[in-house]
């Protein structure tokens, strides 16, 4: 720990609500600043979709498997903890994309499926020639053509057509956003691609750009052992500083004191009924979903300011652990994400985890696998929903989707173990407009004395997002605080 970061004494107190990444690192770097923190999280665990499970004696990721490398936030993060040296990058292999016609590998160059390269064979093979004509058209179109648009659905449509938008970039969104690129907020989604298009004149060359300003080699890395040692890791260093965490508990209003200036938690424990305990500290950091963030703020600022946030799709991740020699040659490369024009498979993707990391590979042995398929878009709100299936119903989907998927067999009799990880709200949706009523938000935020706010809703998905903006927003808060000047020794752009 540096001498800036060391804990020194002071009377000031926090309070961070939500005991997910964000709520972690809040804490953590509250607690280094010398407060006195307490951290509440109404589940039973911290960590929230960084977390572990066992499923056929493997210890494996049940949420997030992998970080964007596009900057060094989590790196630097996971080299403070210890974890610097396990940071591993997945096999180069590549994933695929699974279509109606079939199977095809997924073009590596370019972002969110939108290729970089339209001369790359892949391209041509998936779109066909009628597609890809029309996708040529991009670069003769003038640069004002996609430039006002506001989704990333709108601006692929519009500059590379219909036949580029479903077959490349919409089965890549959905298999990793859960929501369709017509209601994704260009800017939230795709920062910087509409600069760059307009820059060049081209949305290929624009995405091919962003690929090449990413940090070299694969675009995403994972730790040797599993993301979830991220959480442990955080949770030990909050311990370490003295936090108080507080789980099980329901966080239902804050109020602040105006002799004091200071704010009061009320809070419950609902396992053991409904009686209700109260916490009290001079700051208060909402590090919870968007819909609890805003129910809890909704009466201390203007109805104008606060959004309107969903809670985004209800996701289900099966894992199955098989016996099945035929997957060594790893058919599909590190997994496969499918179009939802596909009507044989429900699962929206899959990972090949034995294929797409080493020490998977490596725990497992020779012929064994571990395969993890993912369910819930945002379209799917009939009663039919794959995500209201039983636990043994949902595997058994698994099974058949994996099956036709990966082109091996795979049914009860190679299965050695299996489990099912429901996540509700944890991929919330930026829709058009999105990033301006955040800033709208936060900037309302400035006025309400010693409150901030934290967490994906804000700082958009990933690790990578939620980190550099959580470290970034309170570093903030803390030198707003105490009228401090802010630290040149760490740099926390996103």
């Amino acid at each position: 720990m540096t001498a800036q970061n060391q804990p020194r004494p002071s009377r000031e107190s926090a309070i961070v609500i939500g005991g997910g990444i964000a709520g972690l690192l809040a804490a953590r770097q509250l607690a280094q600043a010398g407060m006195k923190v307490t951290l509440v999280e109404r589940r039973n665990h911290l960590g929230g979709a960084v977390g572990a499970h066992l499923v056929g004696k493997l210890v494996l990721d049940s949420g997030a498997e992998s970080f964007a490398t596009r900057t060094s936030a989590v790196s630097d993060l996971l080299t403070e903890l210890g974890l610097g040296e396990k940071i591993v990058s997945p096999n180069p292999t590549g994933s695929w994309l699974y279509l109606p016609d079939g199977p095809h590998p997924a073009p590596k160059t370019g972002v969110l499926g939108i290729p970089g390269d339209l001369a790359d064979p892949t391209v041509r093979e998936i779109l066909g020639r009628a597609g890809l004509r029309r996708a040529k058209f991009d670069k003769h179109l003038p640069a004002s053509i996609g430039s006002s648009a506001t989704t990333l659905g709108e601006l692929v449509r519009v500059r590379m057509g219909q036949a580029a938008l479903e077959r490349l970039v919409t089965p890549v969104v959905l298999g990793v956003h859960a929501t369709h690129p017509d209601t994704l907020e260009l800017d939230s989604i795709a920062p910087g691609l509409r600069e760059k298009m307009r820059e060049t004149g081209s949305l290929a060359t624009a995405a091919m750009m962003l690929r090449k300003a990413s940090k070299a080699g694969s675009q995403v890395a994972g730790i040797a052992g599993g993301m979830n040692q991220l959480s442990e890791a955080l949770v030990n260093d909050v311990i370490r500083l003295k936090v108080r965490i507080l789980t099980g508990y329901d966080a239902i209003a804050i109020d602040r004191d105006p002799a004091t200036g200071r704010w009061t938690l009320i809070q419950r424990q609902p396992e053991i009924g409904l009686k209700a305990a109260a916490s009290s500290g001079k700051y208060i950091v909402l590090a919870s979903d968007g819909p609890n963030c805003t129910r809890i703020l909704g009466s201390h600022l203007p109805g104008a300011v606060v959004p309107q946030v969903g809670a985004g799709p209800e996701v289900a991740l099966v894992t199955l652990v098989v016996d099945q020699p035929e997957l060594d040659r790893f058919p599909r490369g590190t997994g496969l994400l499918v179009s939802e024009q596909v009507k044989s498979v429900r699962a929206k993707a899959l990972t090949h985890a034995t294929a797409k990391w080493e020490w998977i590979k490596d725990a497992a042995g020779p012929g064994r696998h571990v395969v993890r398929l993912s369910y819930g878009r945002a379209s799917d709100d009939g009663p039919l929903q794959e995500v209201k299936l039983y636990d043994d119903q949902l595997i058994q989907l698994a099974l058949h989707d994996a099956q036709k998927l990966l082109g091996v067999t795979l049914n009860r009799s190679h299965l050695i173990g299996a489990d099912v990880v429901r996540w509700n709200g944890s991929l919330p949706t930026a829709t058009p407009g999105h990033r301006e009523k955040v800033n709208t938000f936060r900037e309302a935020l400035k006025d309400l004395p010693g409150v901030t706010a934290v967490g994906a809703w804000l700082a958009g998905n990933g690790l990578a997002a939620v980190t550099a903006d959580t470290q970034r927003v309170i570093e903030e808060f803390i030198v707003t605080q105490r009228g401090e000047k802010t630290s040149a020794s760490k740099d926390f752009t996103a």
